[in-house]
């Protein structure tokens, strides 16, 4: 059997990235940047008030008290968004607005609480020091400075910024565009009537919600019975523009395993020593990687985690592509089968970590309530309570 090391390193080696685009800013959230990006103006990109009140001359202020206020006319009202050019001349105020262009001439603003507030002869009850309250021009930023990183993540702070300096796109890695497939006669959309010896399709849903999750883009290809030309006829009519194809189901040892019937040409199907998720491939299909995985959900999702989730992030430029690893301490004593590395469910509570429902690649109840994988590894076949152990963290 092939090792899980072995089986990662053949599917990270099928993914790769697309080439870079430059996309609207409401498009990159999350996604990665593909070059770093350079002001082409500066913040603020002229001096302006950073309160309401009263642009002045401070010496023309110097003395104001709430008992000796000073009494200046005032030669202006400049709300935000004026744009011609104003003076202030010595001996008049300026009414202001926060965010509004400064007169040239004025070197403070007394803010509208230690006035009047009068919009003829304003009286200022308070001194102002120089650059009072002023926000002066290239303050923030200035103009050619690289502000944000190739590499660096697209957050809503980064885009307030890229949209503060005018920018209307970002240069990005795209997301990978994933398609997932289930496949089984016995599957039934939920919400149907179920027949004897039907059950509800539940991976394609899950699957495409991890996608999801790891930042890329997923669409979700309708069902295909056990039935090779139909399976073939989904598959080329769906795949588009996909970046990678998700199968799950018809890849064990039995009959009607259409995904392996299928494809046996073009993907190679191995046994991987694990529990769950034992039966894989990995292959192209018309130049699109895919990757087959087991049917048992459990199955389907633990081997999303160990083999897709960590290449398909890092082909879109994650640089910390990887769930969080840890070690904790066990709350229990644990058997694993000699030769296969065994991922448990698990609850993970500070630095103790407790299995979390059987080993069966059918319980997904379990799965739903775990916040943890334990990693058991091929060779150990009983672990004491208050053993150390690696552990993934899914939270």
């Amino acid at each position: 059997m092939r090792t899980v090391e072995e089986h990662q390193k053949v599917v990270a080696g099928l993914l790769k990235s697309r080439a870079p685009q430059d996309l609207l800013l409401t498009d990159t959230l999350g996604l990665v940047l593909a070059a770093d990006v350079v002001a082409p103006l500066s913040l603020p990109g002229f001096d302006n008030s950073a309160m309401d009140g009263y642009a002045v001359l401070a010496d023309d202020v110097a003395g104001a008290t709430e008992d000796a206020p000073v009494r200046l006319p005032v030669a202006e009202d400049i709300p935000a968004g004026r744009t011609d050019l104003l003076i202030l001349k010595p001996g008049t105020a300026h009414r202001i607005m926060t965010g509004a262009p400064l007169p040239a001439g004025a070197t403070a603003v007394v803010p509208v609480e230690a006035t009047d507030g009068a919009t003829d002869t304003v009286t200022i009850r308070a001194a102002a020091r120089e650059n009072q309250h002023i926000r002066r021009a290239g303050e923030d930023v200035t103009a050619g400075t690289t502000v944000l990183h190739a590499g660096q993540v697209i957050s809503p702070a980064a885009l307030g910024l890229a949209a503060a300096l005018g920018l209307a796109t970002l240069p990005v890695l795209p997301p990978q565009r994933v398609m997932v497939m289930s496949t089984g006669t016995e599957l039934v959309a939920p919400g149907a009537e179920l027949q004897p010896g039907q059950i509800y399709e539940s991976n394609a849903v899950m699957l495409a919600a991890a996608v999801r999750d790891a930042g890329a883009q997923a669409t979700v290809a309708p069902m295909s019975a056990d039935d090779v030309d139909a399976f073939r006829a989904a598959l080329a009519e769906h795949a588009g523009d996909a970046d990678l194809i998700i199968t799950t189901g018809g890849v064990s040892a039995g009959a009607y395993e259409v995904v392996k019937d299928s494809l046996s040409d073009q993907v190679e199907f191995v046994k991987v020593a694990m529990q769950p998720g034992m039966p894989q491939g990995a292959g192209t299909v018309n130049g699109v990687p895919i990757i087959t995985l087991p049917g048992n959900p459990v199955s389907a999702l633990v081997s999303f985690e160990v083999f897709v989730r960590s290449p398909l992030r890092a082909a879109m430029g994650r640089s910390e592509p990887d769930r969080p690893r840890r070690t904790a301490q066990l709350t229990e004593d644990l058997t694993s089968p000699r030769g296969k590395r065994q991922f448990r469910r698990g609850v993970l509570t500070g630095d103790t970590v407790s299995s979390y429902g059987p080993p069966a690649s059918h319980h997904l109840r379990w799965l739903a309530s775990a916040n943890c994988l334990l990693e058991i590894a091929e060779d150990v076949t009983e672990l004491s309570a208050g053993s150390t152990v690696p552990v993934w963290d899914l939270s």
